[in-house]
């Protein structure tokens, strides 16, 4: 898959042959366009200026499927086939929106070179946005002893440290992106107990217990004070690092979460689901989350992020699903710390997030003394995954404020 958006572009009569549709040279044409303004939309048409590098083609191929006439409309999208050290082998396809036909695919190979025309390996930032090495490869991952847990953790980079606390029922490659990207930071993006490579028993699940094995994590990396990000159940976790480790937390990224406690028609949906994921396994939870963490516009053009996300649900152990909803059912009310949080904050809300909408987000933010929030457009509940090139930016902004404040 690619992290960049899905591409519409127009067939005009000046690039079709004489036989009125369009061939192989016009179809490469197309397709750089598409990249190009897919590169425009999402991190920059200047990324590779950025790093001083620039692509060179290897290998091009086109593959015709069906005929484009002039005046059609296109999707053009792009995923990831390989990723080597200096190379990187996509493929595009081009589809017919009004019928939905595949009218042909491309396969491109990329060599990486700087500006003498040597191949150079790829800078992590270029591969996260073609969609590679933003999962834990071979080595990135250490297990760390915390009492009766062991989490599963990826750690990368110097500096200041930032935790990333994912969400339910979800494991740390929820952050993937801003883990690849947020460079000058010391990332440290674990799963929870119970959740994602953290095995842990099935009692003894709260937040507070979350709160504690973050907190015996950070130790272990021998580091004194963290900027925390957590999103939804994240959130409740670095609420509760708050209020019984104030000391530890230098600054507060608070992603699609919510302040207050669950109510009675909470706590009951909660049981409820408890009952589900017993009886019927972790797929059911994952097919009843799946339209309501999704924003409307990801379910529609990012129908890979879909299944990404069904199989990051579907892989969470039950005993550490039934555990993650009983400690957010019985989770305490954060309500009242909101005016007492007195490092720098910021909310992040996608513009589509049903489960905690802007508006919860905009009355947790006026409560918290100069926390700053920010929406983010045509995402759900999960911005750091639906819109991670954006998020990624907007987390970056905030790091580099607050980097004095944190060393």
């Amino acid at each position: 898959m690619s992290r960049l958006p899905s591409i519409e572009v127009t067939v005009y009569p000046y690039e079709c042959d004489a036989y009125g549709h369009l061939n192989e040279a016009a179809y490469l044409t197309l397709f750089e366009r598409a990249r190009w303004e897919a590169l425009a939309r999402g991190p920059g048409a200047d990324i590779f200026a950025r790093h001083q590098v620039w692509p060179a083609v290897r290998k091009a191929t086109i593959e015709f499927l069906a005929p484009a006439f002039p005046g059609d409309l296109l999707a053009v999208d792009l995923r990831l086939e390989k990723l080597g050290r200096t190379s990187v082998e996509l493929r595009q396809s081009a589809k017919r929106i009004a019928d939905g036909v595949i009218l042909a695919e491309a396969h491109i190979v990329f060599v990486i070179v700087d500006g003498k025309g040597r191949p150079v390996a790829i800078p992590d930032e270029v591969a996260a946005v073609f969609g590679g090495r933003v999962s834990t490869l071979p080595g990135e991952m250490v297990r760390y002893d915390v009492g009766r847990v062991t989490l599963a953790t990826d750690v990368r980079g110097d500096g200041p440290a930032l935790l990333l606390v994912h969400g339910f029922p979800l494991d740390r490659s929820l952050w993937a992106h801003q883990v690849a990207t947020l460079a000058g930071w010391r990332r440290i993006a674990p799963d929870l107990r119970g959740l994602g490579g953290t095995i842990a028993p099935d009692d003894d699940y709260s937040i507070a217990a979350y709160a504690d094995d973050l907190i015996g994590l950070l130790d272990r990396l021998q580091v004194s004070r963290a900027v925390v990000a957590g999103l939804s159940m994240g959130g409740y976790i670095a609420f509760d690092m708050v209020r019984r480790y104030r000391e530890r937390v230098a600054g507060l990224i608070l992603c699609d979460t919510r302040a207050d406690a669950d109510g009675p028609e909470g706590r009951a949906s909660r049981d409820a689901m408890i009952a589900l994921v017993k009886e019927q396994g972790v797929g059911a939870v994952a097919e009843r989350l799946l339209p309501r963490v999704l924003g409307r516009a990801t379910q529609v053009t990012q129908p890979h992020l879909v299944d990404q996300v069904r199989e990051m649900m579907t892989r969470a152990p039950v005993g550490g699903v039934a555990g993650a909803l009983r400690a957010m059912r019985d989770r305490a009310d954060s309500t009242p710390l909101l005016p007492s949080i007195s490092v720098p904050t910021l909310v992040v809300v996608g513009q589509e997030d049903e489960v905690t909408p802007p508006a919860i987000a905009r009355a947790m933010t006026d409560a918290i003394p100069s926390a700053a929030m920010t929406v983010i457009p045509g995402a759900g509940h999960l911005s750091p995954l639906e819109a991670p090139t954006a998020v990624s930016r907007v987390l970056a902004e905030f790091l580099e404020h607050v980097r004095d404040m944190v060393q």
